[in-house]
């Protein structure tokens, strides 16, 4: 008898087992089912002890596994820092100058702009290129969000993040 017209059978065997057996005591209907999918959209509560997940903003910080921070973060991977701009016109590549030096060099750069999406200006452009990093710069809201999704992914990638409260 062949694999194919074994398979069925297999499954039949297993489709029976499966099946409650009845009892005189009536159960609760399986919560288990009902949450199900929210669990594996669910990545905030379900995520690796060794990863940074930001949970929180605010307009002077932010919240990353249950810690708050004050002020701008660097993360690289899995690595948080205290970061010196405290307005958008202070990011500089001497500001960013880590990234000369990390290994593996991210795949991207994350800048949170603080409140509004800034223009990046070419110098920092170009500084960013050298290093072999890609771009992204948005708000802060949602640069903690594309960070904690790419981050989830297992993707290598950093974030430079003004606090949501800085306005330029």
């Amino acid at each position: 008898m062949g694999t194919r017209a074994r398979l069925p059978n297999l499954i039949r065997s297993l489709q029976k087992e499966a099946q409650p057996k009845p009892t005189c005591q009536q159960s609760l209907p399986s919560l288990r089912r009902a949450f199900s999918l929210y669990d594996q959209i669910n990545l905030i509560d379900n995520v690796p002890n060794d990863q940074l997940r930001f949970q929180r903003y605010t307009d002077s910080g932010f919240t990353v596994n249950g810690v708050d921070y004050e002020g701008s973060l660097l993360c690289v991977g899995n690595m948080l820092m205290s970061w010196v701009p405290k307005k958008f016109s202070e990011i500089t590549p001497d500001s960013l100058s880590i990234f000369q030096t990390v290994r593996p060099v991210p795949e991207i750069l994350i800048l949170g702009c603080g409140r509004y999406i800034e223009p990046v200006s070419p110098e920092l452009q170009r500084f960013i290129r050298s290093t072999g990093m890609k771009l992204e710069a948005i708000d802060s809201k949602n640069a903690v969000s594309t960070y904690n999704i790419l981050n989830e992914e297992g993707r290598i990638v950093a974030a430079a993040l003004l606090p949501y409260g800085i306005l330029s």
